[in-house]
């Protein structure tokens, strides 16, 4: 059956990646998949052989001034020994001298077809060469990058820092976190790490500090996409810019990128159509990301069921995760954290904790405040005077809570119907 050479399209992308995934020994594999298609997407060559329409090898290299490295050249198992691979280089070497290049670099395993076949066509094994290399480096050029993109390092006491939600950090502690840390680990047992969740739950009950507080656990930088940020005319125009950054994001190995109130941009309701195409770019990035490293996305939303359907579909994202509003327990735990660092007093946190149903630790953390301040000025004109039970208890009664009764109800019937974990 005859095959033919053509350039590499958008439309024959997906069919490239599968073959370049599933090749072997006919590859130049010192490079990832990520490096690829980061070359790809920078209109770098790259060219695949077609049979009957179908893509059954294809190539793909990168120029570095007068010389160029061929990135990954792979041919279906099937099609192999046709005279594809020879094909394939040819082509691409017309490009690349079309483009300047003069010299042709490429790293394929000894002994294996690929190599073979480059010998055959006149490129000569250097034996007086060792190749090297430290993967999973961290640089100050990585550094670099992760400021670029408005990211940051927690710290990883923040995870400590976190009061009073034992449950909710349980769960994500053993079903996210340690197989990310652990992931060595986790493969021997085949447990396939974590690498896109939702943490879904009313406003105010931590998301945020939850997604920052892993990538602190991790010691992996934390970056985070605005919806905001995605700047253009139309709902194409901002997919497209949501594809740029995530182009950026895939320079990084490992990352924490987290998208708050993703109903922004992934919305389920008649009312918001353009928000499809978001979402529809968004969840076809996500292969990508998952690829070539050790990356994972944290989505949250206050409302999941206003979410796309195709996010919650099995499949899309690993967890749907809920992380809802504290109960007595942990409400006594976080007042206890804010209290400690107010007043030395015997304050009733059973009592604050009852009064304070429906809130959140926001909520809490702001009755605090309130509290320290009402004594802070009531010293000013009596003298030191510690807060005590009454000052709390008073700024409760002031503070209304983020969360209703309507909104708890909501949320228990969306653990049973969206939870996945």
């Amino acid at each position: 059956m005859e095959f033919e050479i053509r350039d590499l399209d958008e439309s024959r992308l997906e069919a490239a990646v599968k073959l370049w995934e599933s090749a072997e020994s006919n590859d130049a594999l010192a490079f990832s998949l990520a490096e690829v298609l980061a070359a790809v997407h920078a209109r770098e060559p790259a060219l695949v052989a077609l049979a009957e329409d179908r893509v059954v090898g294809a190539i793909s290299a990168r120029v570095d001034g007068g010389r160029a490295w061929i990135l990954r050249w792979s041919v279906e198992a099937g099609w192999r020994r046709r005279g594809i691979g020879a094909s394939l280089l040819r082509a691409l070497e017309r490009r690349l001298l079309a483009l300047g290049v003069r010299d042709i670099s490429m790293l394929a395993p000894r002994g294996g077809l690929g190599a073979d076949t480059a010998a055959a066509s006149g490129y000569l094994p250097q034996e007086e060469t060792v190749y090297l290399e430290k993967r999973r480096l961290h640089t100050d050029a990585g550094d670099e990058r992760v400021e670029e993109l408005g990211g940051q390092w927690p710290s990883p006491d923040l995870w400590l820092a976190i009061g009073g939600m034992a449950r909710e950090k349980e769960l994500i502690e053993r079903r996210v976190i340690l197989p990310l840390a652990e992931r060595d680990l986790a493969e021997r047992h085949g447990v396939v790490p974590a690498s896109a969740v939702i943490l879904f739950g009313p406003p105010g009950t931590g998301k945020t500090t939850f997604a920052k507080a892993v990538a602190g656990r991790l010691r992996w930088p934390f970056v985070e996409v605005f919806p905001s940020q995605l700047s253009g005319v139309d709902a194409h125009g901002r997919a497209g810019a949501l594809r740029e950054l995530f182009e950026q994001l895939l320079y990084l190995d490992n990352v924490v990128v987290f998208i708050d109130e993703v109903e922004d941009i992934a919305s389920a309701r008649q009312t918001r159509p353009e928000t499809h195409v978001i979402a529809n770019e968004l969840l076809k990035l996500i292969p990508r990301f998952r690829d070539g490293g050790s990356r994972l996305l944290v989505c949250a939303t206050n409302s999941v069921r206003d979410l796309d359907h195709a996010f919650t579909r099995p499949g899309r994202f690993d967890y749907l995760v809920p992380v809802g509003p504290p109960d007595t327990t942990a409400r006594e735990g976080i007042w206890a954290r804010y209290v400690a660092s107010i007043t030395d007093a015997d304050v009733d946190l059973g009592e604050l904790a009852e009064q304070s149903r429906f809130f959140s630790a926001a909520d809490i953390e702001f009755a605090a405040q309130k509290a320290a301040q009402a004594a802070f000025e009531r010293s000013l004109q009596d003298g030191f005077d510690r807060a005590v039970t009454d000052d709390f208890l008073a700024a409760v009664r002031e503070v209304r809570p983020s969360i209703s009764t309507a909104m708890a109800r909501d949320f228990d019937e969306d653990i049973e119907r969206y939870s996945r974990f």
